[in-house]
């Protein structure tokens, strides 16, 4: 007579392994090493630190579409003077965003000053995708309301010069966006 298989129980996590979806996202990329965003623009380099204590599932996404070369190429359709240089829409228009499903928000208290990267959304606070946008100077009045995720630390003279406009003629680009180890 055959032996009956044996029932197998299901594993128990570890208590480590039931962190909040947020906390080990988090953890996977601080793990990966790759702590930098560079952006070569058609004015220059720029360097982002990706945040993920403030916001490990955007910083995550971003990584994401960074590695299957999403940016490469987008333009800063929309740059407002003493506001923000936006970018990361497929269209070229603020119309578009990824394939991939919107992001539930990640509002932070991180401030919203020179250098803060942070994703655009709709009215809708649960419809950032890939659109993202530098900060030239305080916009105090968007903290809380849109996800930090990232600050310039290098190249912040190069988002200084983008082409200014809403749209932009003839606007700037990214040329080709990598996520780095620094």
């Amino acid at each position: 007579m055959a032996a009956k298989p044996k029932a197998t129980k299901p594993k128990k996590e570890s208590p480590a392994k039931k962190a909040a979806p947020a906390e080990g996202a988090a953890k996977a990329a601080a793990k990966s090493g790759k702590d930098h965003l560079v952006l070569e623009t058609t004015k220059g380099n720029v360097v982002i630190k990706f945040r993920p204590d403030l916001a490990p599932n955007h910083v995550a996404h971003i990584k994401k579409l960074a590695e299957e070369g999403f940016y490469d190429g987008i333009v800063f359709h929309r740059v407002i003077d003493g506001f923000m240089a936006q970018t990361g829409c497929p269209h070229g228009t603020g119309t578009g965003g990824s394939s991939y499903p919107n992001l539930k928000q990640e509002f932070n208290p991180e401030p919203h000053v020179r250098g803060t990267c942070s994703m655009a959304r709709s009215s809708n606070p649960d419809s950032a995708n890939s659109q993202f946008f530098i900060c030239f100077d305080d916009a105090r009045f968007l903290d809380r309301q849109y996800t930090v995720w990232g600050e310039v630390v290098e190249g912040m003279e190069n988002v200084d010069k983008i082409k200014r406009g809403e749209p932009v003629r003839d606007p700037d680009s990214i040329v080709k966006a990598s996520v780095v180890s620094l």
